[in-house]
């Protein structure tokens, strides 16, 4: 580990220099990969410095231990030794993380489609729940934060809530989250405290970028209009400002109801629409399992599932990983780093290993 760190740090050099020529900001692409490269080395070199005050501290500890005779003294120092061991044991598992090499795709802006799949009422209460989490989790990293569509449910949930998200590391920190999650918690509307499972589907898929331009013939479109509706059916609007847009030849179909605006809905829907028909060709092109969109979210049976959430035991398990957290609360809460970044590490580990055989 070490002698890549120190590969690394002189990397960090080079880009620094390179960020510090006169004509670095020549070539606005090759300027913002080199400041999101910058970035990631920089983290790198913070938790490197950490680690190493902290294995400073460590032998420190380890050498009072031999030469101190006072009880009180002693058990002090190994109060502090376990903390420093914890300390030293999270500060590697960061450096692990960040020795993932930066992708092309890792700031992309990406669309994140939230689906109720079995459980019915009680999934999309759910799908409000993983909304919730994931706005808060946006925050937590800086990201920008903007509502698609959504679709809500009789009780208050959400049938279906579309979001894009975009800022440093948002596809490299979110790719994972693709697949199936299945909660399992005893619902407000249970009177005998009876735990229920039910589960909902979650896609991720990049927006095109200007390289990718996606032409969408106008004549392969039917796109209706319809009066915005809220949970109950009830009108929220008056005019028929909802739209719903069917690509025929793919028979793709989008449909955005959030905005007052006909036009504002529209465009939104083609955001929508350009990136699910751009996630078909990329496909088409790569033919990478992960992602493929039906793949990625599965049919949403309870048995088909990437993560569950027990909220009677505060429990949440990432089975690809076998990672268990007793912080279901705060996962929720959207501290959600633990999880996105051993995702990250471990799927960079498994394709080296596959590179390799």
């Amino acid at each position: 580990m070490e002698e890549k760190v120190q590969q690394l740090m002189l990397r960090l050099q080079e880009v620094e220099r390179l960020l510090g020529l006169p004509n670095a900001f020549d070539d606005p692409k090759t300027y913002r990969q080199l400041t999101q490269e910058h970035s990631q080395l920089s983290e790198l070199r913070e938790a490197w410095d950490e680690w190493q005050r902290v294995r400073k501290q460590l032998n420190e500890s380890r050498a009072l231990l031999d030469s101190e005779t006072d009880p009180e003294i002693l058990q002090m120092v190994r109060d502090e030794q376990r903390l420093l061991e914890a300390q030293d044991a999270l500060v590697q598992k960061k450096i692990h993380n960040l020795l993932v090499p930066p992708d092309p795709r890792d700031s992309r802006n990406i669309i994140l489609e939230i689906r109720a799949g079995t459980g019915g009422d009680e999934a999309a209460l759910f799908v409000t729940d993983c909304a919730r989490m994931y706005h808060n989790y946006a925050q937590s990293k800086g990201w920008k934060f903007e509502i698609i569509s959504t679709s809500p449910s009789d009780l208050g949930g959400y049938k279906e809530y579309v979001m894009s998200l975009s800022g440093a590391n948002v596809f490299r920190l979110m790719q994972y989250e693709a697949g199936t999650h299945r909660v399992q918690r005893v619902p407000e509307t249970e009177t005998q405290g009876r735990i229920h499972t039910s589960a909902v589907t979650v896609a991720v898929l990049l927006e095109p970028t200007e390289d990718e331009k996606i032409d969408i013939d106008e004549r392969d479109l039917r796109i209706d209009t319809y009066r915005s509706s809220g949970a109950g059916g009830q009108h929220v609007n008056t005019t028929d400002s909802a739209v719903r847009i069917t690509h025929i030849p793919t028979g793709a179909v989008v449909a955005c109801q959030d905005e007052r605006s006909q036009h504002k809905n529209r465009e939104k829907a083609m955001r929508l629409l350009v990136a699910q028909i751009a996630e078909t060709q990329r496909r088409k092109a790569e033919q990478e399992m992960s992602e493929i969109r039906s793949t990625q979210v599965g049919s949403g049976d309870r048995s088909e599932r990437i993560r569950t959430y027990n909220f009677p035991q505060n429990r949440v398990t990432d089975h690809r990983i076998n990672l268990t957290l007793y912080k279901l609360d705060r996962v929720m809460g959207g501290d959600l780093d633990d999880i996105t970044s051993a995702l990250v590490a471990h799927f960079y580990n498994e394709k080296i290993h596959e590179n390799n055989r």
